[in-house]
């Protein structure tokens, strides 16, 4: 059985625009004109600012607790639906792992896991995703950020068949701090118990766990890397 360990860099941008008009009060033309000229002049400035502050925030080690933890409460589904090159599934997320569960939805919303692969996978064990040889994978990482999520291993949940799990990182990393760009999802039947004291199951595939079991089946090469790249073509929070 190999290791579900990988090494994890990355930075993090959260980009939003809002701007908001109030209703002019009722003026002659000529007022009215020049008002709506300073207004709008106002809102721009306001957005460009938002912007670059926002653009000045990442995720890191100190931030990305308080950050999660705030982002959950926003939360209104729990559902995300993979759609890849050989099929669909859709995976509910365990409400009682807050950090997880608002990382793996901020990422997909983010679009993260658009156009990477299950890049491991394991026959009758698991298929692991969130990563890609492809150079824009890279570059979602570097906009992203660097961070760890705390292991979260004692709410009652097991690494069943169709359990949904994070791994952890290969950095410095002695209490097991969990990757949050990847997971793994287990399709031994009924389960895979032993990783249980280990990794932090945060979801489960409630439907197409077929399409799970036929990535599952694919060829692979060395590295438990597939012969031909299974995509995620997209990742979406289901409403």
């Amino acid at each position: 059985m190999r290791s579900l360990k990988f090494n994890i860099f990355f930075f993090v941008t959260i980009v939003a625009f809002a701007s908001c008009k109030d209703t002019p009060k009722k003026v002659d033309d000529t007022t009215s004109k020049s008002t709506t000229t300073i207004d709008s002049t106002k809102i721009t400035e306001k957005e460009v600012t938002k912007d670059e502050q926002e653009k000045a925030f990442e995720l890191n080690e100190d931030n990305a607790i308080d950050f999660f933890f705030n982002y959950e409460k926003t939360l209104k589904s729990n559902k995300v639906k993979i759609t890849t090159n050989l099929g669909s599934f859709t995976i509910e997320l365990f409400e009682n792992v807050p950090y997880h569960r608002a990382n793996f939805i901020y990422l997909t919303e983010k679009g993260y896991f658009d156009y990477t692969q299950f890049h491991r996978v394991v026959k009758n064990f698991i298929i692991q995703g969130g990563n890609s040889d492809d150079e824009r994978t890279g570059k979602k990482r570097n906009d992203l950020g660097r961070y760890l999520l705390p292991p979260d291993t004692r709410k009652g949940h097991k690494h069943h068949r169709g359990t949904v799990s994070m791994p952890s990182s290969e950095m410095d990393n002695p209490h097991m701090l969990a990757s949050p760009f990847e997971f793994f999802i287990v399709v031994t039947n009924p389960g895979s118990y032993h990783l249980d004291d280990e990794y932090t199951p945060f979801g489960r595939v409630i439907d197409g766990m077929d399409v799970v079991d036929k990535i599952n089946n694919v060829p692979v090469e060395k590295g438990d890397w597939p012969l031909q790249n299974i995509y995620i073509e997209k990742a979406e929070v289901l409403k």
